[in-house]
This record gives structure tokens, C-alpha cells and sequence, in this order.
């Protein structure tokens, strides 16, 4: 797929979605910052989903090139994070746009030599429909609290017939919570509204939601105990999300 994107005004901070204002403050913007955790998001219940910090803002591995290997056309990294697939994905010969909440994230893939936004995936962004692939990586199939809202947005995003590349839980989940950012020493978010929806898929429940969206499974793998789908968008158009 030959399809360039055109990101004007993608030097801007832009705007992002309530939802995410925990993503944009400390300890997380902190964590980014400093490249270390320990970071997780913890329930209501205590439970901690450990944050896998160091491994974000190193380099891409093997895991990570497994999937950027399958990457077609431009490219848009969604909840790219400190920008190392990003990084990795223009130095492949993509073009590539970074968008993540924090302003901590987009600094960092900017100052790597990648393209970000501070956006939501629920925002207005470039290039809307004429997208090669979608990457939902690091947990971030689990943005917005409501996978099928989130699969619905992403098909509006790729042209048709493009390819979402999505990392799963490595255990069959199908869960949704609410949560917040913790460093585990009780230094969590203070700011109103820092309890935000999300979600973890496992694989199977991935493939349940997918299929009545309109969405065909391409490829499933494992890379370094780390699961991946890569789904195929319909040529048809987009799935009205609030059918």
C-alpha cells in the first residue's frame, strides 16, 4: 500500500479525551521521563497490573519487530507511548505518526526523530480513513474501557482493507475495570477524574468482538511469551459504532 498521509499540523499538542487526563499527569509523565517504574494501574480492589516502563522506553525488540515487520503503508501508533515503534517504524521506511495523552510520551517520541500528537483515538486526527496499519501494542487494546467502541473507531481510521495489529493478555480474559496510574508507593494520581475505564482482551475475546465488527483475523502469533492479532478491515464501510 502506496497511501501517503498527509500530517498537517502534527507539530501541535492537540487535544485528547477526558478519559485519558491520568495518562497525562504523574507518576506517569514521571516514569516516562526518568525511563524507570515501577508504574502499574491498580482497581478499585488493589489489584496492580504492572506497567512494563523500562521495556517501552528502550529500544524496539524482537517481540516488537515481529510486528512491525507485518506493518503495511503509513502507520499510526495508537497510545504510541515514549515513541519507540514509532522510532523503529521510520527508520523501516514508514511513515509513521505517533498519538498518546501525554505530552510526557509525545516530547519523548519527538525527541527520538519520530511525528506525534497529543491526541485520543477518540479525537479528530490526520489522515482519518487512509491509514495502512493501526497498532494497538502494550495493553492498549484496552484504551476507552469498551473494546467494541474502540474496534468500530480503529476501522474508521484504516483505508479499506488495512491491517490493526493488536497485542492481547497472555491469559484468556475478557475484562473491564476502572482504574488509575500507581507507582506502588502510593503515589497515584490526585487529580479529579483519575479513575478511568479500560479493558484486557485475551486473544479469544479479541476474535469474539472482532468478528461481528466487520473485522477478518490475518495472522496470530507469539513473540517472546507476548500474543498478537492482525485483523483485517472490511472493504466495506465502517461500522456505525453506536449500531
Amino acid at each position: 500500500m502506496s497511501t501517503t498521509v498527509s500530517l498537517g499540523g502534527a507539530d501541535s499538542a492537540g487535544t485528547y479525551a477526558g478519559w485519558g487526563a491520568s495518562w497525562g499527569a504523574d507518576p506517569y509523565a514521571d516514569a516516562l521521563r526518568s525511563g524507570q517504574g515501577p508504574l502499574f494501574l491498580r482497581r478499585s480492589d488493589g489489584w496492580l497490573l504492572p506497567l512494563d516502563i523500562e521495556r517501552w522506553c528502550a529500544g524496539a525488540d524482537a517481540s516488537d519487530l515481529s510486528a512491525l515487520r507485518r506493518c503495511e503503508g503509513p502507520v499510526l501508533d495508537i497510545g504510541c507511548g515514549p515513541g519507540r515503534l514509532v522510532a523503529a517504524l521510520s527508520a523501516r521506511g514508514h511513515q509513521t505518526l505517533g498519538i498518546d495523552v501525554s505530552q510526557a510520551a509525545v516530547d519523548r517520541t519527538v525527541r527520538l526523530g519520530g511525528t506525534a500528537l497529543r491526541r485520543s483515538v477518540f479525537d479528530s486526527l490526520p489522515g482519518e480513513g487512509r491509514w495502512g496499519t493501526a497498532l494497538l501494542v502494550d495493553g492498549n487494546i484496552g484504551i476507552g474501557g469498551d473494546p467494541r467502541v474502540l474496534l468500530v473507531r480503529v476501522a474508521e481510521l484504516l483505508a479499506p482493507g488495512g491491517l490493526l495489529i493488536a497485542e492481547t493478555a497472555p491469559v484468556d480474559v475478557d475484562e473491564r475495570v476502572r482504574v488509575r496510574v500507581d507507582d506502588g508507593r502510593g503515589g497515584g494520581s490526585s487529580e479529579a477524574g483519575s479513575v478511568f475505564p479500560w479493558a484486557r482482551l485475551g486473544t479469544p475475546a479479541l476474535l469474539r468482538y472482532a468478528g461481528p465488527l466487520g473485522w477478518r483475523p490475518a495472522d496470530q502469533w507469539v513473540a517472546s511469551e507476548r500474543p498478537f492479532v492482525a485483523l483485517r478491515r472490511s472493504h466495506e464501510g465502517s461500522h456505525n459504532r453506536n449500531r
